[in-house]
């Protein structure tokens, strides 16, 4: 088969949390082990498919909204949930080309303290680090941190806008030819070229410089999932990659359109930040073994209340007082607003369910078969929608090495083979492979 232009082929990244593994499933390793090598194991087997990047999901807090107990949150394995830095640094260690994405809170991260982890850990990981932003966005965390609650949803994007202002000011206070290592004059580094910002805003404050040397990348890869249009503003001046939920190729092309058409606002160009797609696939040797799968998977009652039990963790709503034969009544949150009305969408006509059973909370679940016709589907969905690429992420909590290796060993080659995704790295830096094409 011809290979295709750059033109035509898409991006692969996968999302995961730092958590036990499908530890009571059949292909698990019983949940006993927490010290990342699981996931460095599973970082490597991503290069070696090619993934442009890893991101790492995080929470603060074990949630008592199912129930008004921790007890589902526990039971299920939703908490416990490990610091996703540590592991990203473990995973870049492990690997010289997979970008890796931590996600750490605009809310509760000093602006100072994150700007220099971020520049430290891209230096560690040679410009492969990336931060996936979020504001948080659950009253349980804030009270973590001696707070009542939350700010109110659209104050925290306010918030967030002038945080970012303000991070990127310190990692632009080290000019890019700062260290010059002059041996005559005995200098390391030119005091001229390392200045104050000085920052003063609403709600922040820093005088700076870092002191930290400039990172590899500039600044590091900047990653955003808010569907809200608080978040779509946000995104679109900020990020390089944004992660996104759609069930059809009509709302995924929607999505994106709308995004670019914000990026051009901004005074950015439409490539210069690519969209990608939230899925789940399910691949065996035959659709109806897929198909049973799924079906097996997703229709166990547990699995059900796993499910449930974490979208109420990240919606604050308890989903345990509706009616699992029923529609999903209209609901409202102060929590991650975009995913609600996103999943709210996908359950339209469905009891909850349903719903639930359809796609989980995967974004896009219909992508079952064999690799050859989940390949012809997601072809057939970039077509559709323009770009840029998919989002990889296991069924509820039902990843584990058979998983993995079904997707990286299964589904990607035939994706290689049709020249839809890349089978090498042309750069060594995350942001240049990112905008590649």
């Amino acid at each position: 088969m011809a290979e295709k232009s750059q033109a035509d082929k898409f991006h692969l990244a996968w999302f995961l949390n730092f958590v036990t593994d499908d530890w009571n499933g059949t292909w698990g390793n019983g949940g006993q082990d927490m010290s990342g090598d699981f996931y460095v194991e599973m970082a490597k087997d991503l290069e070696r498919a090619c993934f442009d990047y890893v991101i790492i999901e995080d929470k603060l807090m074990v949630s008592t909204a199912w129930g008004g107990t921790m007890e589902a949150d526990l039971k299920h394995g939703v908490n416990p949930k490990h610091d996703p830095v540590p592991l990203a640094v473990l995973m870049a260690a492990g690997t010289s080309r997979l970008g890796v994405v931590p996600t750490m809170s605009t809310s509760f991260y000093p602006p100072f303290l994150l700007a220099r982890l971020a520049a430290t850990i891209d230096h560690i990981a040679r410009g492969r680090f990336g931060w996936n932003i979020v504001t948080s966005a659950e009253d349980r965390s804030a009270q973590n941190f001696g707070m009542e609650k939350l700010y109110e949803h659209d104050e925290r994007y306010a918030m967030a806008n002038e945080y970012l202002e303000l991070v990127t000011a310190l990692w632009d206070s080290w000019e890019p030819d700062a260290i010059v290592r002059d041996r005559d004059t005995g200098t390391f580094a030119d005091h001229n070229k390392v200045h104050t910002i000085d920052f003063e805003g609403k709600y922040y404050k820093s005088r700076g410089p870092l002191n930290t040397v400039r990172s590899p990348q500039g600044h590091p890869v900047l990653c955003q999932a808010g569907a809200s249009a608080p978040g779509r503003a946000f995104a679109s001046r900020f990020a390089d990659t944004i992660v996104a939920t759609a069930n059809t190729p009509e709302r995924m092309k929607a999505f994106r359109d709308d995004i670019r058409a914000r990026l051009v606002e901004q005074g950015r160009k439409p490539d210069d930040c690519k969209v990608l797609f939230l899925i789940a696939p399910i691949v065996a040797d035959t659709v109806e073994e897929a198909q049973a799968k799924k079906l097996r998977w997703m229709s166990d009652p547990m699995f059900i209340e796993l499910v449930l039990t974490t979208m109420a963790s990240i919606t604050e709503i308890d989903f345990s007082v509706f009616d699992l034969d029923q529609p999903l009544p209209p609901v409202t949150t102060n929590g991650e607003r975009g995913f609600l009305e996103a999943f709210a969408k996908r359950a339209e006509g469905k009891t909850l369910r349903q719903a639930v059973i359809d796609d989980g909370m995967g974004g896009a679940n219909d992508f079952v078969g064999t690799p050859e016709t989940v390949a012809d589907k997601m072809a057939e969905f970039m077509a559709e929608v323009g770009g840029d690429g998919f989002l990889i992420t296991s069924p509820e909590k039902k990843l584990n090495r058979r998983y993995v290796t079904e997707i990286t060993d299964g589904l990607v080659p035939e994706l290689q083979r049709r020249g839809l995704v890349r089978t090498s790295y042309t750069h060594e830096q995350f942001r240049e492979n990112l905008l590649e094409f």
